[in-house]
């Protein structure tokens, strides 16, 4: 059969993979409410306002920074957003304390000697200003092992000093964008608990990564007047991928206990630059060649320290069941954003389509003349970039008490057992393809039946598997039904984190899907007889030994 027949079959199977054994374990199938999916397909597919929530929180409000006005803006336009579309209960909610915040005014970086050129590159954020154009000679700092220290000493104080070496980009052979196709889903699909495997490091990675830290403190010793870095090991044609600026490690203080550039009163930062590859190399190039090379560096940038408290966004349907009406449903993405682009796809998008998602169901309630049976609530995170902060604090505030949120809590708050499920969105402008059920095997014939009705727009696949390195995860490692989508990838390897990260990157139809997508499910967790199934949870000791 031809390729597109072959292939929508192959989706098919996986659609009828997922949902069969589920109707299997039940006494009767879940219900489906097609008249509700009706409106809300109407709403989100055809009438959206998702990608006019992306032109205000990116064109007019990105980049947000976490502790920066531009992000304060953005959860300002939110909840009034939320209050014209008559949510309830609509807050600025802090945590923290965070730090300080940090805004770039004006950047740049020309070569002048041994000939001119104007550097494409990005400051990292809470780099200091240099006050007025800076200019210096040109350095590489290459040591290998400490050892090699020596030869450096007294050699970079004043310089511009190059921290990597060169790296040859690679040609794309391949399509930037991709979908994940038939034969991945079912994969997915047939992936057993546990195949998950926990993140690990080689001997020699390790290695690597102390003598990088190593490094950085002979920097600080050293003081040059700035420091530049090339654009990590995916940045090409004119795609950086740009962050915070590096610390000196503390020996002592365990991952969570590092010193941070937002904490002010540590250590002066040192003004660090990260540089297009194709730029750094050509000013590597030149200094392995013999040619002295000068650079001019002009960084003006401004620090907020009025406030060091950052704010979740927070806003709600009231549930109106009497008998249910104090548990909730949750929707969340996180606001924040790095700084080099305007943060569509990272997480613009995530924040627009659970803004969307809350409109479509605003609607929907209002043509069916009913209310949700539990609370449906909204949470926009801030300082997920940082490490998942605002999440973080959240579930420590009302559901559980945790030595850290990578370990299982030490105690559990009345709250706790009010939660029936959160959807989190935080994996670029990529259509919804299924589930990550993160182990959870109790809530298959459930999403099974609510991801049926929308096999025609992509949906359908299921996988027990876990999936990392987002807002869900305080929630599941709380004990927690905590749940991120599947999403095609399209070029978020190319977007996110970078300067390429705009508006413009972000896939409206995909949006459209998405919001349509979780609205459903948000309606049909909250209008259930009883709440989501959970894993089991062991508690911690309330003291556990080495925790930070």
């Amino acid at each position: 059969m031809p390729a597109f027949f072959r292939a929508t079959f192959l989706f098919a199977l996986v659609g009828l993979v997922a949902y069969l054994p589920a109707w299997g374990q039940q006494a009767a199938p879940i219900t489906v409410d097609e008249e509700a999916n009706t409106i809300i397909r109407k709403h989100g597919l055809e009438q959206s306002q998702v990608m006019d929530h992306l032109h205000w929180l990116t064109d007019v409000h990105g980049p947000r920074l976490t502790g920066s006005p531009n992000l304060d803006a953005a959860s300002e336009w939110a909840i009034t957003t939320f209050e014209a579309w008559g949510l309830s209960n609509a807050n600025l909610e802090p945590w923290g304390p965070f730090g300080v915040g940090w805004t770039l005014n004006r950047f740049s970086m020309h070569v002048t000697s041994p000939v001119a050129f104007p550097a494409l590159a990005y400051p990292k954020a809470w780099s200091p200003s240099t006050n007025g154009t800076i200019s210096a000679e040109a350095v590489i700092f290459n040591a290998e092992s400490e050892e090699a220290f020596a030869d450096f000493e007294g050699k970079l104080t004043g310089k511009i000093v190059l921290i990597e070496e060169p790296r040859d980009p690679e040609e794309p052979y391949e399509p930037e964008a991709t979908r994940r196709t038939p034969e991945q889903l079912l994969a997915l699909a047939n992936q057993v608990a546990g195949a998950t495997p926990e993140r690990s490091y080689s001997a020699a990675q390790l290695s690597r990564y102390r003598l990088r830290q190593a490094r950085m403190n002979f920097l600080y010793d050293q003081q040059p007047l700035a420091v530049l870095d090339r654009s990590s090991d995916r940045g090409d044609y004119g795609s950086m991928f740009v962050s915070s600026a590096s610390m000196p490690p503390s020996p002592d203080g365990g991952f969570f206990n590092q010193p941070r550039p937002w904490n002010p009163g540590e250590i002066d930062v040192i003004p660090q630059v990260t540089v297009a590859v194709e730029h750094y190399n050509r000013v590597y190039r030149l200094l392995e060649k013999g040619h002295p090379v000068e650079v001019e560096l002009e960084l003006d940038v401004t620090f907020h320290e009025d406030d060091p408290m950052e704010y979740n966004v927070i806003a709600e349907i009231p549930g109106t069941d009497p008998s249910i009406g104090d548990e909730v449903v949750m929707l969340g993405a996180h606001l924040d954003s790095w700084h080099a682009g305007t943060g569509a796809t990272d997480n613009g998008v995530g924040s627009a389509v659970m803004m969307e998602a809350m409109r479509i169901l605003k609607e929907t309630y209002a043509e069916l003349g009913t209310q949700p049976r539990r609370t449906i609530r909204v949470a926009l995170w801030t300082g997920e970039e940082q490490g998942l902060y605002g999440s973080v604090a959240y579930v420590n505030e009302h559901f559980a008490e945790s030595a850290s949120w990578t370990q299982p809590p030490t105690a559990l708050k009345p709250a706790h057992d009010k939660l029936s499920a959160y959807y989190n969105m935080d994996n670029g402008t990529g259509k919804i393809r299924g589930v990550y059920m993160q182990g959870n095997e109790g809530v298959r014939p459930f999403f099974a039946a609510w991801m049926a009705p929308f096999s025609d727009l992509g949906a359908g696949t299921l996988t027990i598997s876990n999936t990392s390195g987002t807002d869900h995860l305080p929630f599941d490692r709380a004990g927690l039904p905590g749940f991120q989508f599947i999403q095609d990838a399209i070029a978020y390897g190319r977007t996110h984190h970078s300067n390429l990260d705009v508006f413009d990157h972000a896939e409206e139809e995909d949006l459209k899907q998405a919001a349509t997508i979780i609205a459903s499910f948000a309606y049909h967790t909250a209008m259930l007889d009883e709440k989501l199934p959970r894993k089991p949870l062991e508690l911690a000791p309330a003291d556990p030994a080495g925790s930070n």
